[in-house]
């Protein structure tokens, strides 16, 4: 089942990215990218609830329709 988690990021003075969460406790993930951030926050999120035991309801959860920030570099 998958479910939606909130992510800020944020560029780094180093270039590095950073993610936090306000819905999950604890997650903090730095990367080279973009992509490499959120990818090591996923696995982050998914670890931090599963160890914290948390309610996977109180997530929002996928519907056939959602809004997706695109990002597009010009």
């Amino acid at each position: 089942m998958e479910r939606i988690v909130n992510l800020h990021i944020e560029k780094l003075p180093e270039g590095f990215y950073l993610a936090t969460s306000e819905s999950v406790q604890g997650l903090v993930a730095q990367g080279r990218t973009i992509a490499e951030t959120i990818e090591i926050a996923r696995d982050v999120a998914k670890k931090l609830i599963e160890a914290q035991g948390n309610d996977i309801s109180e997530f929002i959860s996928f519907s056939d329709s959602f809004d997706y920030p695109l990002v597009v570099g010009l």
